[in-house]
């Protein structure tokens, strides 16, 4: 029989994008537990709903009896001949249920119950639509903007953008088209308390909805944009490898090429720079270094230092630490505003890297070996330190201010041995 309830859920199904068996399986379920209530837990019954027909039947089993004592489980044969002129009495008997008969309490249960039931319904929905799109870039409007972040709408849904995901100095206004990427999607009971005071306030004003976190400072928002404009590495012949970056001020990259005829920076960068640029400019100006990645530590450490350019790059293996010798007036360069640049230099080596300006480290190097010993110098021989002292040669600094010409001269000491001394002090 049409039923005004059914269709009053069907009109709200359509507004809320609810499946069809979805609801269906909703409305059976909520008018069993009505027929338990009204029949009691012993009753033999059936609810079948056709959301297309807008139609609901619901049966109850009852025993034909001459004489009703119990009216939930009987039914008098009198009454049920009308319906069934076959029936006998003892037989079990399935009538039919008006919904609209279950009196007024009982329809307004059922229709709290269905407005409790399709909102966890959406909530469960979109909690698992947007938890397997974890990692994805979604477009949305800017609904609107809080102390804490902005809230944004995609595809009817609002997410959440923290102040802390966002760029700094990127001001964004209700009504901007943003693109941002999911990072997070909560459940309203795995939310935390151990929050600020606004946020707080932002997730009562949101209600028990699941939250969705988006994110424009997170490194895969950088990276997923790069997919999006170089085909390469949309494709998997250009990989990033590692990534540094300071949201809003620099962000360094590192890629590699599984094939050798394609440069992957040159990939990345595209022709006069559109590639790399689409990317600047959705990042509000963040300047992007694309850096070929290597293996070879010292050969890493002097790439990912650019835009300055190391003269030399000194690497202990052992302690993962490096010295990098810098033109005195590329040392602004290297370290960066606030040292950024060697702070994410450091960050995408994986290695401590102390930065010298070149004077300095000729300097230190200079006083090192006017204060050092010949048996200190390397490569040299007993026998070759016993003819220099006896020459009155007792330090580098002496052996240097002799040079080539003093040095042959001393009794025992060819060319190539004067060369080979020398050598060991980089002259």
């Amino acid at each position: 029989m049409k039923s005004q309830i059914v269709a009053a859920a069907a009109e709200i199904a359509r507004e809320k994008r609810i499946d069809k068996e979805d609801l269906r399986d909703i409305l059976e379920d909520i008018f069993m537990t009505l027929m338990k209530r009204k029949y009691g837990e012993d009753a033999e019954f059936d609810v079948i709903v056709n959301i297309d027909r807008g139609d609901m039947e619901i049966y109850v089993e009852k025993e034909v009896v001459s004489e009703v004592t119990d009216p939930d489980y009987q039914i008098s044969l009198q009454e049920a001949v009308k319906i069934d002129p076959e029936v006998e009495e003892g037989e079990l008997f399935a009538e039919v249920v008006n919904p609209e008969n279950f009196g007024r309490r009982l329809i307004n249960i059922a229709k709290q119950t269905l407005m409790q039931r399709i909102r966890e319904y959406e909530k469960e929905k979109v909690y698992q639509e947007y938890k397997s799109r974890v990692g994805e870039i979604v477009i949305g409007d800017v609904h609107q903007e809080t102390r804490g972040g902005y809230f944004i709408v995609v595809d009817r849904t609002e997410m959440f953008m923290p102040k802390s995901e966002s760029i700094p100095n990127e001001k964004l206004r209700r009504g901007d088209s943003v693109r941002a990427l999911i990072k997070e999607v909560i459940k309203p009971d795995m939310m935390v308390e151990d929050v600020e005071e606004q946020d707080q306030r932002n997730r009562r004003r949101r209600g028990h909805r699941p939250e969705i976190i988006v994110s424009r400072a997170d490194n895969r928002f950088l990276i997923r944009l790069f997919e999006i404009e170089v085909p390469e590495i949309f494709d998997g012949i250009v990989e990033i490898k590692k990534v540094a970056r300071r949201p809003g001020e620099r962000s360094k990259i590192a890629v590699e090429s599984i094939d050798k005829r394609i440069d992957p920076v040159g990939a990345c960068v595209g022709m006069r720079g559109v590639r790399i640029q689409s990317v600047v400019r959705e990042l509000n100006g963040e300047r992007i270094d694309v850096i070929a990645y290597t293996s070879e530590p010292e050969v890493f450490i002097n790439r990912v230092l650019t835009p300055a350019k190391p003269l030399r790059i000194i690497y202990n293996r052992e302690d993962r630490l490096a010295v990098a010798i810098i033109p005195d007036k590329d040392m602004g360069l290297a370290l960066g505003r606030g040292e950024s640049n060697k702070d994410l230099a450091q960050e995408l080596a994986g290695i401590n890297i102390e930065l010298i300006k070149e004077s300095e480290y000729y300097e230190k190097t200079m006083e090192a070996e006017e204060e050092m010993d010949l048996a200190e110098i390397p490569g040299l021989t007993e026998s070759m330190i016993e003819r220099l002292k006896e020459a009155g040669i007792h330090s580098a600094e002496e052996l240097k201010t002799l040079g080539l010409q003093g040095l042959m001269e001393i009794p025992g000491i060819g060319q190539k041995t004067a060369q080979k001394i020398l050598s060991q002090l980089n002259i």
